[in-house]
């Protein structure tokens, strides 16, 4: 990368398909997956299945169709969800939750950590005072990273007792695992781990793993079933659509390499502390840091040539395969020089 093209730390979605997953996409074998399931897509649902623990799973476009989804099949209009505050479902999916899922959101409070309510929480939030005039609560939705609070990440035993409670007090529980891929790889375990207890979740293949469409939601036989009939209802229902999973095959099998992504994250925040930045240490690829007016360092960034965006009050910087270590290091030399 020259000194004068833009680096681009605005989302790890930006990544493009490198040689050889263009190369397996070229390749793929493919079918009518409405009519047939296509062979492809077969395999890719069956690896993640695996993957994610649980006994099916089912190719859908994006991230925001597989929670919505989940969310459609777990909702009866009306009902209260759960949810931590600052959530994807919540902010950036521009209100489906209620509009076509029908449900009732209730934030939580991050009274456990950055992203996470306590399981006392879930709790007495879940068990209000009965009454045919009351809010139906049903279900619990986490997310794992938590995009809001920095790319935090839950681990297994909080999740557990998440889980726990949720089931306790007869709730389901979805859990938006965008990043779960992200959290598998700081925690150290397997991606199942972070899915016990939980009855569908929804990971990413279009962010950090690299491929340029796709997530999966995955669950149990029967919901995949009627997931199926969801998706195609959303207009999700694609033809030859192998040769966008052949892409999330090759994406599958990059998890282990968002370590490097954490490496870099980690070595942008201590390069913007050095130069006086507020920032949160990351616990995967996504920095936050705190700054006394957003709008103003985002012009300044821009001018720079340093990609970002606006969260939570603060300027995000995600890191990604399409970002060196080098383009890190010239970010902050870009920074530090405009004394942003």
């Amino acid at each position: 990368m020259t000194n004068t093209a833009p680096i681009d730390l605005r989302s790890d979605t930006v990544t493009r398909p490198d040689e050889q997953m263009s190369a397996a996409m070229a390749a793929a074998e493919v079918g009518d997956d409405v009519l047939d399931h296509d062979p492809t897509m077969r395999a890719l649902e069956e690896r993640a299945a695996r993957l994610l623990g649980t006994a099916a799973a089912l190719w859908v476009p994006s991230g925001t169709m597989g929670n919505l989804i989940s969310l459609m099949l777990h909702l009866k209009r009306g009902d209260r969800f759960l949810v931590p505050r600052g959530s994807h479902v919540l902010n950036h999916e521009l209100g489906s939750a209620a509009w076509l899922a029908g449900g009732m959101p209730d934030p939580l409070e991050w009274d456990a950590g950055p992203g996470r309510p306590k399981s006392e929480t879930v709790r007495a939030q879940a068990n209000g005072a009965p009454g045919y005039d009351r809010l139906h609560t049903t279900l619990l939705c986490l997310e794992n990273t938590h995009n809001g609070a920095g790319g935090s990440v839950v681990p297994p035993h909080e999740h557990v007792k998440l889980a726990a409670a949720a089931r306790d007090s007869g709730l389901r529980v979805h859990l938006d695992g965008a990043r779960i891929w992200n959290a598998s790889v700081a925690l150290g375990v397997p991606p199942a781990a972070l899915t016990v207890g939980v009855d569908t979740v929804q990971a990413c293949l279009s962010k950090g793993l690299g491929a340029p469409v796709g997530s999966v939601v995955a669950g149990g036989e029967d919901f995949i079933g009627e997931a199926r009939r969801v998706r195609k209802m959303l207009g999700g229902g694609v033809r030859q659509g192998g040769v966008l999973a052949a892409a999330g095959l090759v994406a599958l099998g990059r998890i282990d390499a968002l370590a490097e992504d954490h490496d870099k994250a980690r070595a942008l925040a201590e390069g913007l502390a050095e130069i006086g930045w507020q920032v949160t240490p990351p616990q995967t690829n996504i920095v936050l840091a705190a700054v006394p007016d957003v709008r103003l360092i985002m012009e300044r960034l821009q001018a720079v040539g340093v990609q970002a965006v606006p969260m939570s009050g603060q300027v995000r910087f995600v890191t990604h395969r399409d970002v060196s270590k080098a383009d890190i290091e010239e970010a902050l030399r870009r920074i530090g020089k405009a004394r942003v």
